[in-house]
């Protein structure tokens, strides 16, 4: 029996921002959350611990670099939401969540390296349910199907994509590195993900098929999942606050860093997952909670830490985009960890935290603010005759649909 399957003897928390960053920050501490879904996420990123882990790390943070980021930013992004937000504004509706599921996705592949040389709805549509599947199969410590089916289908899911997207995409790019061995291409027309990265760098650190299909998976449905649940929070929260303040809602279409602080405040308040879970590796000594051992589970609560008042001041469980946050402290909260886990996709889904002089030229506001900023636009409004539903598979709280419309566009009728 491996350890991941081994019940833990106690279970202790830690809920204080500070003793959470601490947890977060201690390397005797492994990640555990993922452990029930290691059908997917076994020895990936972000369950690997210790030089194995930093190995991995150092080859793909290359494709992270600040410019790399910006550029994703700056000038792929525009084009990937305007090729995705289209067909919904000709329908004159859409629900935010399929919607925000698309447009990350497709982000997030070429980010990976998954190609889609097809292009269509429906090669977006079959990818797009693959990703899903890998996302239920991640979180499946919170899902309330029966985790063995959940499995079992997520293992067909990674069977499917191996063969369609991830072998083909393999391919071209084994072709290319051997083209650039050969000087018949450059540096420079290389691809840039974390694809090609790996596979570059595979005499160094090899990675079985397996691992290399699930580290890919990862990618796909972290960077997905995350984004598009936050980016519909982002929303809502902002929405929500507009109905009491509606020169804020005004400020925030007119102002892209005042909507920054808008999505921060939605990420402090809702982070993707809203506990961490860690096992120790060997006895430690952990802030909050004492003495642990390799049988103890250690859960932070970063739910709990993201609105410790001893931080984020008396309304730390208010939405407020003008909070102010002490220096030091991130305005997002832990949502995006610390330390050697932190998201190595911080920056880009919610950019940088303005610090002393300001360039609008040149900051990174993270596409969740570009993907709210580009809804206010096209005037998007609840949809009040389907209102938003929970997820009602997942004890997280996300939204499972959440319908808007595109006043003065045309609006199909259902049956239509």
């Amino acid at each position: 029996m491996s350890a991941s399957s081994v019940e833990p003897r106690r279970t202790v928390e830690v809920a204080t921002y500070v003793e959470a960053r601490a947890g977060l920050l201690n390397r005797n501490l492994r990640q555990a959350l993922y452990d029930e879904g290691a059908v997917v996420m076994e020895d990936v990123l972000l369950t690997l611990h210790g030089p194995p882990h930093r190995a991995r790390r150092a080859m793909e943070h290359r494709i992270f670099r600040r410019d790399f980021l910006r550029y994703y930013e700056q000038e792929l992004f525009p084009a990937v939401l305007e090729e995705t937000l289209r067909p919904f504004l000709e329908a004159g509706q859409a629900d935010l969540v399929q919607f925000g599921y698309q447009v990350t996705m497709n982000l997030t592949a070429d980010f990976a390296g998954v190609d889609r040389p097809e292009k269509s709805p429906e090669e977006t549509a079959s990818l797009l349910a693959l990703v899903k599947k890998f996302s239920e199969g991640a979180t499946l410590v919170h899902s309330t199907r029966d985790r063995e089916g959940v499995r079992a289908e997520v293992r067909a899911a990674l069977e499917v994509f191996d063969e369609q997207f991830l072998q083909p995409s393999i391919a071209r790019r084994r072709k290319a590195l051997a083209a650039l061995d050969a000087g018949t291409i450059t540096e420079a027309e290389l691809p840039r993900d974390i694809l090609c990265e790996l596979l570059r760098g595979e005499s160094e650190l090899p990675l079985e098929p397996e691992l290399l299909r699930r580290e890919i998976a990862f990618y796909l449905q972290a960077g997905s999942h995350s984004t598009a649940n936050a980016t519909v929070h982002a929303l809502h929260d902002l929405m929500v606050w507009g109905e009491l303040y509606p020169e804020d809602l005004q400020r925030a279409k007119d102002d892209m860093l005042f909507l920054q602080r808008c999505v921060h405040e939605s990420l402090r308040l809702r982070p993707a997952s809203p506990v961490a879970w860690r096992r120790p590796v060997c006895p430690a000594e952990v802030d909050g909670a004492g003495p642990v051992d390799e049988d103890d589970r250690v859960v932070l609560n970063l739910h709990a830490a993201n609105r410790d008042q001893s931080i984020y001041g008396p309304t730390a469980d208010d939405y407020d985009p003008h909070r102010q946050v002490p220096e030091g402290r991130e305005p997002w909260g832990l949502t995006f960890g610390v330390g050697i886990h932190i998201c190595l996709g911080r920056d880009l889904d919610g950019g940088t935290a303005q610090k002393g002089r300001y360039d609008p030229a040149t900051h990174q506001y993270g596409i969740i603010a570009l993907l709210v900023r580009a809804l206010l636009d096209h005037g998007a409004v609840v949809d009040a005759a389907n209102p938003p539903q929970e997820d009602e598979t997942t004890e997280r709280r996300n939204w499972g649909a959440y319908p808007v419309l595109f006043p003065g566009r045309y609006t199909k009728k259902r049956g239509e």
